[in-house]
C-alpha cells in the first residue's frame, strides 16, 4: 500500500479493531490489577461495632472526671476484653475494664483511657506498657489508678466511622491494586466481577538474536526487544508471555505464532517489518491465513517506528501488532499503538498515556524532520511551586538503536510533522513515562 499513514490513522484502527474483554468472577488476589465492571456497596458498616484503638481501660467518663497524677480516679477491675471477645463484662459506675486495641466496647464504657495514663493495675505509678497479649489475662479483681481524664468517646473507633453499610465503597471502572483487595476482604467479599488482565505474546524475530547470558558469535546481538516489550506489557496491565527469539523463517515464525494463539489476546511481533529481503514477518502474515486473517504493513509519517503493521489472525481474530526491530523504534510503537491496545482491552479509560506541556530546557534546541511526527526521549521535570509548566531536556539523539538513552529517559517529547525547530525555553509537547 502505497498511503503514508499518520501516527493517529494507525491508532484509531486498531482501538477499533479491540473491545474490553468479557468479564469473569476471580477470587480476590487473582483480580489484583484487574478492572471492576460493577460498583460494589457494603452489606455491613466497617468496622462493625465500636472497638477501642489502644490497649487501656474502658471506662465510664463521669468516673475519672479530674483525675490526675496526685489525685487519681481509682476504679475496680471487672475483667478483661481482649480482641475477639464474645461475652462483654458490663462496666457499672466506679469500674472499668482492661481492654486491648481492637477489642469490643463493653456495655456501659464511653471511653478507653490508654495505660500510659495508668497505674497499669499494679497500684504504682503510671505504666509505660500493657503485659504482652500473649500472657494469661487477669482474673476480675484489683484496681486501677488512672492519672488523666478523657472525654466520651475518646479512643474508641465507632461504628461506621470508615465505611457505612449501604455505601458505594468501589466503583465500576477501578482498576483493583492491593488497597482496593484489602478493602474487598476487609467487607467480606471473597470474589469479585472484573475484566481479566489482557494476555500479551511477545516474539521478536532474527536468526542474530541470542538469549541474555548466552555467547555471541560473529554478526549476532542479543535479544532485547522481547524483554522490553514484555516488561512493558506487565507494566501496561498485562499478563505477558515472553516467547523470544525466532529464526528469519517465515514457515517457522507462522507456526511459532499459531501455537501462542491459544493464551493470546493480543500478539506483538518486532522485527522482520521492513523493505528487507530477510524480513520474514511480511512475508509470514501479509497473506489471508485460514481463517481469513491477515496484516497489513503500512509506513506512518512518524520517527521513530515507521514500519509497522497490524491485522487480525486466527480463529478468534486476535490482534496483532508488527513494530520495528531497532529497540528504541519498538518501545515507541508499543507505547504509542499496543499499551492502548492494552488499555482498551481491561476497559481502562483512558486509554493513552495523557500529555502535558512542558517548555524545553534553557540550552537545549531540536530538529525534526517535515512530514515526519518525531518521538524524542527526554528527561521530564515537573512544574515547581510558581510555575506553569515543567521542563524537559533531551536525552540521546534521535537514532533508533540509542537504547542506553532510552533507558535514562522518563518522557517522550512529541514533536508535530510541520515544526522542524524548537528553541530553547519554547513550549512542547511531552508524554511522561512514569
Amino acid at each position: 500500500m502505497n498511503k503514508t499513514w499518520s501516527v493517529e490513522e494507525h491508532l484509531d484502527d486498531i482501538l477499533r479493531s479491540v473491545r474490553p474483554l468479557e468479564p469473569i468472577e476471580l477470587q480476590l488476589l487473582d483480580a489484583q490489577g484487574c478492572v471492576l465492571v460493577e460498583d460494589i456497596t457494603v452489606p455491613a458498616s466497617l468496622p462493625p461495632f465500636d472497638n477501642s484503638s489502644m490497649d487501656g481501660y474502658a471506662v465510664r467518663v463521669s468516673d475519672v472526671e479530674g483525675a490526675s497524677e496526685e489525685f487519681p480516679a481509682v476504679l475496680a477491675v471487672i475483667g478483661d476484653v481482649a480482641a475477639g471477645s464474645g461475652e462483654l463484662p458490663t462496666v457499672a459506675p466506679g469500674q472499668a475494664a482492661r481492654i486491648m486495641t481492637g477489642a469490643p466496647m463493653p456495655p456501659g464504657a464511653e471511653a478507653v483511657v490508654p495505660v500510659e495514663w495508668t497505674d497499669g493495675g499494679t497500684g504504682k505509678g503510671p505504666a509505660d506498657s500493657m503485659p504482652a497479649r500473649s500472657a494469661a489475662p487477669e482474673a476480675a479483681g484489683g484496681e486501677v489508678r488512672v492519672h488523666r481524664a478523657v472525654a466520651a468517646g475518646a479512643h474508641v473507633r465507632e461504628q461506621g466511622s470508615d465505611v457505612r453499610a449501604g455505601t458505594v465503597a468501589l466503583t465500576a471502572g477501578t482498576v483493583l491494586e492491593a488497597p482496593q483487595v484489602g478493602l474487598l476482604a476487609a467487607i467480606g467479599r471473597g470474589t469479585v466481577r472484573v475484566r481479566p488482565r489482557p494476555r500479551v505474546v511477545v516474539l521478536s524475530t532474527g536468526s542474530e538474536l541470542v538469549e541474555p547470558g548466552g555467547e555471541l558469535g560473529p554478526g549476532q546481538i542479543f535479544d532485547s526487544n522481547s524483554y522490553v516489550l514484555t516488561a512493558a506489557a506487565r507494566s501496561a496491565g498485562a499478563l505477558a508471555y515472553r516467547v523470544g527469539a525466532v529464526a528469519d523463517d517465515a514457515d517457522t515464525l507462522r507456526a511459532a505464532i499459531e501455537d501462542q494463539l491459544i493464551r493470546a489476546d493480543i500478539v506483538v511481533t518486532s522485527g522482520g517489518v521492513s523493505v528487507g529481503a530477510y524480513d520474514v514477518v511480511k512475508e509470514a502474515l501479509s497473506r489471508v491465513d485460514e481463517a481469513g486473517g491477515s496484516v497489513e504493513f503500512r509506513r506512518l509519517a512518524m520517527q521513530p517506528g515507521k514500519p509497522q503493521g497490524f491485522g487480525l489472525i486466527g480463529p478468534d481474530r486476535t490482534p496483532l501488532l508488527a513494530l520495528p526491530g531497532n529497540p528504541v523504534s519498538s518501545y515507541v510503537s508499543f507505547e504509542l499503538f499496543v499499551r492502548p491496545a492494552v488499555r482498551a482491552l481491561m476497559g481502562v479509560t483512558p486509554v493513552r498515556r495523557p500529555a502535558v506541556a512542558a517548555q524545553l530546557a534553557a540550552r537545549d534546541a531540536l530538529t525534526s524532520p517535515e512530514g515526519k511526527r518525531q518521538f524524542l526521549r527526554g528527561r521530564y521535570t515537573p512544574p515547581q511551586e510558581g510555575e506553569e509548566l515543567g521542563t524537559v531536556r533531551p536525552v540521546g539523539g534521535a537514532g533508533s538503536h540509542l537504547i542506553t538513552a532510552l533507558a535514562q529517559a522518563d518522557a517522550l517529547i512529541d514533536i508535530p510533522e510541520r515544526t522542524c525547530d524548537i528553541g530553547p525555553g519554547e513550549e512542547v509537547s511531552v508524554i511522561p513515562l512514569v
